[in-house]
């Protein structure tokens, strides 16, 4: 008796030093030899969770992870690594859930409140993931990634002051956290007295062979150099930031081309009947990246009736698992193609639901994940009486934003904004494809031209705010009032009122944006010269 006593004693150290040493592999083999040992310890049900969890192997690291949290109910890190796997599997509504009970717990160890913090993030909770950071930044004040956390949440809260502060601090402990920089040197407009370049060139200089070093330093140097006015130095910067590590990203066009070209056909000419759950909640704001999303969603957003959900991944979600595709990426030509016997109506209930409970807050919800226009066929089939407003900016300001930007680099998304050209002829897939849906879904989805909605405000957004079935109501034309988080590359912006410095700002940098202009004009996209 006293050997079999020990055996699980013996293996549960070895659980936990390979577990330390992130040792995964000999941590599932241990696991292995003692779950039917001690199959209902939480401390073995925990470790054995999160070693499936960090091998991605989803589906087991939620049982395991649920079964701690039932069998040891007061631990908050037990409920907060639930909650993360949650994430991981956009269960959103149930992560944060899990979050709130680990929360309610009062945990005391910092890495589990950044943990939380992270979760409340990709949640769009950014009040509770700054309540939850800031907990962490208490805890350990000399952590930079904290610190920068917290001030991620303080920008999505409006709160600009405090986030400069926080990414000082992050800086002054570690000057090579890289993306302190460019998000502080976005924070507000640098001016001649009151800038980082100095330090910024000197980083630069510094750490030549340090491909993050020189994505996010030379993109904050860009952004520095062209608030100065330095329109050829933010140029030379931008170029550098974009193209440093650019071919270990595998970005190619011709994919996009394919996976635009099977969308295209998924859906050859109007449908006969519109089927589709009857749902009038849902008012979807698409359209390119940069080109005046978020402001649209934040005058919408001012309405009282109106809640906004952010940049939800649900519907692609729900499509991706509605249409029996087992490959990796979220939508792919094996997704479209598989979706053509889907369920529309439960393709549109399924979507509802996994909004669900956030969205019941009001009798409407706005989805402002930009690239849904490659989901607009499958949005105005599931759910037909959704609303769709599609922004539509100049050609080359949309091409030269995206340029500019630094999207999130773990996105398929944006592959193609790490290189001026292949932006250009993203561009010109999306145009066609706008084209395609305006054929085969006629009246369904209103453009709205960005430039028209900032020279005439009030008509556009009283057009915008019928085009959604809504009755006018005048906070729609002071959304920088609206107090509501925002998550997005424009969180500063939306908390001013309209402003032009962003029309036409292409001729800042006409001279080197000349083989842009040349694709565009190819490809028969009219721009105004």
């Amino acid at each position: 008796m006293r050997t079999i006593m020990a055996e699980p004693a013996h293996l549960y150290a070895q659980l936990v030093d390979a577990f330390n040493r992130r040792q995964w592999l000999q941590a599932r083999a241990i696991a292995g030899r003692l779950l039917p040992m001690a199959p209902n310890d939480p401390g073995v049900s925990y470790i054995t969770g999160v070693t499936f969890m960090e091998l991605q192997e989803m589906p087991l690291a939620l049982g395991f992870l649920h079964k701690a949290t039932d069998l040891e109910p007061t631990r908050a890190d037990y409920a907060t690594q639930f909650a993360k796997a949650l994430t991981m599997v956009r269960r959103t509504r149930d992560a944060l859930h899990a979050a709130d009970k680990a929360l309610a717990l009062r945990p005391t160890d910092a890495f589990t409140l950044d943990t939380l913090g992270v979760v409340y993030t990709q949640g769009h909770a950014h009040e509770r993931a700054a309540t939850a950071f800031r907990g962490a930044v208490e805890l350990m004040p000399g952590q930079a990634s904290y610190r920068f956390n917290l001030a991620t949440a303080l920008v999505a809260m409006g709160d600009i002051a405090n986030a400069e502060q926080e990414l000082e601090a992050a800086i002054g402990i570690d000057p090579t956290f890289w993306s302190s920089h460019l998000t502080l040197a976005q924070l507000r407009r640098q001016t001649p007295d009151h800038n980082h370049i100095a330090r910024l060139q000197a980083l630069a200089a510094s750490h030549p062979q340090d491909e993050q070093a020189q994505t996010f330093v030379n993109m904050a140097l860009a952004k520095e150099h062209e608030d100065l006015g330095e329109y050829p130095a933010a140029f030379d910067r931008l170029v550098r930031g974009k193209s440093s590590g650019k071919d270990k990203r595998g970005y190619s066009s011709r994919h996009d081309e394919a996976l635009f070209d099977a969308i295209t056909r998924q859906f050859p000419a109007a449908p006969h009947a519109m089927a589709g759950d009857p749902t009038q909640e849902p008012i979807f704001v698409i359209g390119m990246p940069r080109s005046g999303t978020t402001l649209v969603e934040r005058i919408i957003s001012s309405h009282p009736g109106v809640f906004s959900a952010g940049e939800l991944q649900n519907f692609g979600v729900v499509l991706k698992r509605l249409s029996g595709s087992t490959t990796f990426p979220m939508l792919d030509v094996d997704t479209v193609e598989r979706s053509r016997d889907i369920d529309w109506t439960k393709l549109g209930a399924d979507y509802l639901a996994s909004t669900r409970p956030a969205t019941g807050q009001q009798p409407r919800f706005i989805d402002k994940l930009p690239h849904n226009f490659l989901y607009a066929g499958f949005i105005a089939q599931a759910l037909p009486n959704a609303r769709i407003v599609c922004l539509r900016r100049d050609p080359v300001d949309t091409c030269l934003s995206n340029f500019r930007q630094l999207f999130s680099q773990l996105s398929p998304l944006y592959g193609y904004s790490f290189d001026l050209l292949d932006t250009g002829r993203y561009f010109v897939l999306f145009d066609r494809l706008m084209a395609h849906w305006r054929t085969v879904f006629p009246g369904r989805i209103l453009e709205i031209e960005y430039e028209a909605l900032v020279d005439a405000q009030e008509e556009h957004s009283r057009r915008l705010i019928d085009f959604c079935g809504l009755p006018w109501d005048d906070r729609c034309l002071q959304f920088e009032k609206n107090d509501a988080p925002v998550n997005t590359a424009s969180a500063v912006q939306v908390r001013a009122p309209i402003y032009r410095t962003a029309v036409r700002r292409w001729k800042k940098y006409e001279a080197q944006l000349a083989p842009l202009l040349q694709l565009l004009e190819e490809a028969g996209i009219a721009f105004e010269r």
